[in-house]
């Protein structure tokens, strides 16, 4: 896929993969990789299901963040990994396909034209692609304010937002700008999202001010903090969230801030903490959110493979996508 879309049509430019060094990895024909779900868009061809697009734009993160080349590793990283899910006995190439439209090019030095290509290739995306699920790969979490702007254009209905974060991501543009810290204050700012639309979930203590706190309750965002999750299982907090939004928007979109995890299981995020999920809860949840019909996308954002630890934080994402995928197979049976 070499064909790069000029300006005023789709700012996607060809998958982008690490290259790796030496002998080519040793092929097992009785073990399929996750890669073999991968197929390259054309830029034609109807997407009517899941398509990976990266989103590699860190610039405007708060602190250092290489969050740009995720989407990269975590394409190099679906080589080591089966398709097949011992749980349920499942294996994903049998229902499923992940296309993978590339990565949106962006601005070398100007971030709101950044934001503007996100935009306009995901509206034209989804205007033509009316089924497509974008799983967006980050990126820092200020990519979430335009996939959500471009998708609040094209979807008819209500969207609703599960965001999965240490932070509320509520802080206000007049000190600095548009940032990672911003997003959800801009979408509502700009009346793209509804505070009762919003549920946060895994917010915890020590990483939010108490006036973004009381911004939050005073705007109707509902909120899980970390002891919630711990107390009521995360999976029941699924349920309740899914129930609480399912009576007020037709939509609901997914944002995977990678710090919603504990320090322990994310080495690789720029803010990170103790205090947060496991990865297998937010595995989990991520998997019990493929099986709700009224899902139509997700990010995932805030992984930083230069400060990763073998790649640790990338193969969580890694893992959340197939889980969602896998999740997504259930509903389709």
């Amino acid at each position: 896929m070499g064909r790069k879309w000029q300006k005023g049509e789709l700012f996607l430019s060809k998958p982008t993969f690490l290259q790796t060094s030496g002998a080519p990895p040793f092929v097992d024909r009785h073990f399929p990789k996750a890669t073999d779900l991968l197929q390259l868009w054309d830029g034609e061809k109807k997407l009517n299901g899941m398509t990976m697009i990266g989103v590699p734009l860190s610039k405007p993160s708060i602190s250092h963040s290489g969050a740009s080349f995720t989407p990269g590793v975590v394409r190099k990283l679906m080589q080591s990994y089966s398709t097949y899910a011992v749980e349920g006995e499942v294996d994903l190439r049998d229902s499923a396909v992940l296309m993978d439209a590339g990565d949106i090019h962006m601005h070398a030095t100007d971030i709101k034209e950044s934001y503007r290509r996100i935009e306009e290739t995901v509206t034209t995306i989804l205007r033509e692609n009316k089924e497509c699920i974008p799983l967006f790969v980050g990126g820092d979490h200020s990519i979430s304010y335009s996939t959500l702007k471009a998708m609040n254009e094209v979807k008819s209905g209500k969207i609703g937002v599960i965001q999965f974060d240490a932070h509320h991501d509520l802080r206000n543009t007049e000190d600095g700008g548009p940032t990672n810290g911003t997003p959800f204050r801009r979408l509502l700012e700009a009346d793209v999202l509804k505070g009762e639309h919003l549920v946060q979930v895994g917010i915890r203590n020590y990483s939010n001010s108490a006036y973004y706190h009381q911004y939050a309750m005073e705007n109707g965002i509902k909120i899980y903090t970390m002891a919630d999750v711990k107390k009521n299982g995360v999976g029941e907090v699924i349920r309740e969230t899914v129930e609480y939004l399912k009576d007020k928007v037709e939509h609901i979109y997914l944002s995977i801030d990678i710090d919603v995890l504990d320090q322990a299981y994310a080495p690789g995020c720029p803010a990170i903490g103790p205090g947060g999920m496991t990865s297998e809860q937010l595995l989990e949840a991520i998997f019990l959110l493929g099986k709700e019909e009224t899902v139509c996308g997700l990010d995932i954002v805030e992984i930083d493979p230069t400060i990763d630890f073998r790649d640790m934080t990338s193969r969580v994402a890694v893992h959340g996508l197939l889980e969602f995928i896998r999740g997504r197979s259930v509903l389709d049976r």
